[in-house]
């Protein structure tokens, strides 16, 4: 029976695991697909899209860099000043908040939760309009601004969700031995329950970053001017420009996500013990 059992327990960690190399390898194919065709030609691409390049040359990059119209460094800056405004506002904006609901109980708290859960199910489409007359009428129309306000309201609700449900997994003797020694509800946010936090803030951070990179409808309603918009915009503009040089489209796909798969690297691993961590504490 001992071996029977072991014998479910090896064939069923055999399947959890086809399936997870199954689920990899439908996000890695496609991206080596494109990784390895951003060297072809269109004419090479046309004629055997899985095949090899019969050389290697670089003159797809050399193109969408060099494209008289467009500026990817001059992109590449405007996502990481917007992307990383987002996260600096969503992540003090969201600590706040979730701090002043997971640590506390007032009456209204079950009230805020659930105005909480309901705005998650509002899709941002809904909000397009009256952001935007909002914004046109503001003095940050044309700015980074404009595109950074709303990606933070955008990212909120999540958020606050996020954080609050793991700050009040912690201790409350925490709080309270701090409260009776004298110290204050900031000194508790900034010393003890924020350093406590940190996976969960990492996890928020990195999540509205790569959300905000990759926002282009926002971007595309709220700037207008080409010196302002982000990395996604100036792809989909690649898109429409190269439509037939599928090349400089697989090279342009490439230089994009390629910071977000640095990232992803680096901090993946912040990611999930943020994302687990709330669920073993308590």
């Amino acid at each position: 029976m001992h071996e029977a059992g072991k014998g479910k327990e090896l064939a069923a960690r055999m399947l959890k695991y086809i399936i997870l190399i199954f689920w990899a390898l439908t996000t890695i194919i496609p991206l080596l697909w494109v990784f390895i065709n951003s060297f072809k030609t269109s004419e090479e691409i046309v004629k055997n899209g899985v095949a090899l390049p019969a050389a290697i040359q670089f003159d797809n990059y050399k193109t969408i860099m060099s494209y008289p119209d467009l500026s990817m460094s001059r992109a590449f800056i405007n996502s990481f000043i917007i992307s990383g405004s987002v996260v600096i506002g969503v992540v003090l904006i969201a600590g706040l908040a979730a701090f002043s609901l997971g640590r506390f109980r007032f009456k209204w708290t079950k009230y805020a939760d659930a105005v909480l859960i309901a705005c998650l199910l509002v899709p941002s489409f809904a909000t397009m309009i009256p952001n935007f007359v909002t914004i046109s009428k503001l003095p940050v129309r044309g700015t980074h601004a404009a595109a950074v306000i709303p990606q933070i309201a955008g990212n909120l609700c999540f958020s606050i969700t996020l954080l609050t449900g793991f700050m009040r997994s912690l201790p409350d003797e925490l709080d309270e031995a701090a409260i009776i020694d004298g110290a204050s509800p900031f000194y508790v946010l900034t010393h003890i329950t924020m350093p406590l936090s940190r996976p969960m803030f990492a996890t928020v951070g990195i999540m509205v970053f790569i959300w905000s990179y990759n926002d282009l409808l926002t971007s595309m309603v709220y700037l207008s001017q080409r010196s302002k918009q982000p990395v996604c915009v100036i792809l989909s503009m690649v898109s429409n420009m190269f439509g037939t040089d599928y090349g400089s489209m697989m090279a342009a796909i490439i230089v994009t996500i390629v910071p977000l798969l640095v990232l992803y690297v680096i901090s993946q691993e912040q990611v999930i013990k943020g994302l687990t961590a709330g669920a073993v504490k308590g």
